[in-house]
């Protein structure tokens, strides 16, 4: 078979692959991308396919090699590095989640998820400046992030904060050094 119609077949699977996570059949994808051959041998974005299949499957621990290698091969997808950190929090790695999405926001600083997700980790981890922090700078990037608080149980720990009520409302939090508003 000539490289082209391998890239072509490599191609043709993907889009199978991704096609079945879209509908929810992860252990159809898994079977699409078993066509590709040795895993070991998989391109960035295959692993994360294979990772995701995984994840939805609710295999975390498992997804976390393919995972794990999609992203170091491919550092600037942040797909891969979310994927990463959601399978590192179901797992009961919170410092690499956190870990994860901070490398995520190596290759795109201005992306909103990534500060949401990140004021969620850091609030699971008790660090009340960070999740201000990165709540702060999420909403400020996207407003349409304000929605999903009142139903994320990540912010429990800081729910009733009024500082948190503060940012979840959009107004400035007061500096507690300086008596000031930011």
């Amino acid at each position: 078979m000539s490289k082209s119609a391998k890239q072509a077949r490599h191609s043709k699977i993907q889009c199978e692959a991704e096609g079945y996570l879209e509908l929810g059949l992860a252990r159809q994808a898994l079977g699409s991308l078993a066509r590709l051959g040795d895993p070991t041998g998989f391109d960035p974005h295959s692993l994360y396919l294979w990772g995701e299949a995984l994840r939805s499957l609710g295999r975390y621990e498992e997804a976390l090699v393919p995972l794990g290698q999609g992203a170091a091969a491919d550092p600037d997808n942040i797909n891969i590095w979310v994927a990463l950190a959601w399978c590192y929090k179901r797992t009961g790695h919170l410092e690499l989640a956190i870990e994860s999405l901070e490398s995520a926001l190596t290759a795109e600083p201005a992306e909103a998820l990534l500060h949401y997700n990140l004021a969620c980790y850091w609030s699971l981890a008790g660090d009340k400046e960070r999740t201000l922090q990165y709540l702060s700078q999420s909403l400020g990037m996207d407003p349409r992030y304000r929605q999903l608080v009142a139903d994320e149980s990540d912010f429990d720990p800081f729910r009733e904060d009024p500082d948190f009520r503060r940012i979840c409302q959009g107004k400035p939090v007061r500096d507690a050094h300086r008596g000031a508003a930011e």
